[in-house]
Formats: structure tokens, sequence, C-alpha cells
């Protein structure tokens, strides 16, 4: 039952940084406690990657990458680094109809109209 869950100090770790990037948040500049707390949170990724490349029995929990890379991407979508899903959506090729190369038929007539005897301006 515990294998579905990330272990206890990584999730007391993610929950110290979030308090941290809140509290610095409050106090100065959202944005460079964004990038702090990102600086943490990287670090505490490859800590957690040289953990499990080193004992491959088991001692490192494999959840604990996954969740580290989640916050990761919440963050950087809390600071306006990127957007959530950016890179995976693929918009519908007949949900948005493709531009014509000739232009149409008919061209608007409220430009080619104008008054008889007058030149527009008074």
């Amino acid at each position: 039952m515990n294998t579905a869950l990330a272990t206890d100090d990584v999730i007391d770790s993610i929950a110290q940084i979030e308090m941290h990037r809140q509290t610095m948040a409050k106090e100065s500049d959202a944005p460079a406690a964004g990038a702090e707390s990102l600086r943490k949170l990287h670090e505490l990724l490859e800590h957690e990657r040289s953990a499990q490349q080193a004992n491959k029995a088991g001692a490192s929990h494999p959840l604990n990458i996954q969740v580290i890379a989640n916050e990761i991407e919440r963050i950087k979508y809390l600071t306006g680094m990127t957007s959530p899903r950016q890179t995976s959506f693929k918009p519908n090729p007949q949900q948005h109809p493709a531009v014509r190369p000739n232009p149409p038929h008919n061209p608007d007539r409220s430009n080619l109209r104008r008054t008889m005897g007058r030149r527009g301006d008074r």
C-alpha cells in the first residue's frame, strides 16, 4: 500500500520548499521565490536520481522522481515560465480551417463605395 506514495522525507522536503516559496513571495518578489524553489527542487531531483542509480535494489522509491518532476512543472506554471502541457497540445486540423491562398471573390463593399460629388474630407 505504501508503494503508491512517495516517501515521507521527499514529501516533507517538497512541503518545506513550498512553504518557504510562499513566505518569500509574500515578503518580497514572487518570481525570485519561484526561481529559488525551482533551484531547490532541481537539487532534490538530482539527489533522488543519484540515489536511485546507486541503489538499484529499490532503496530509493521510483515514484519520488515523478513527484518532484510534477512539483517542478507546477512551480513553473505558477511563476509563468510555461503553460500547462504546452508541448503536448496538438490542435485538430479539422477544428481550424486552413487559410485560403486566394482572397474571397466578393471583397468588402464598404471600402469601395464613395459618396457622389464629395472627396471625403471637409
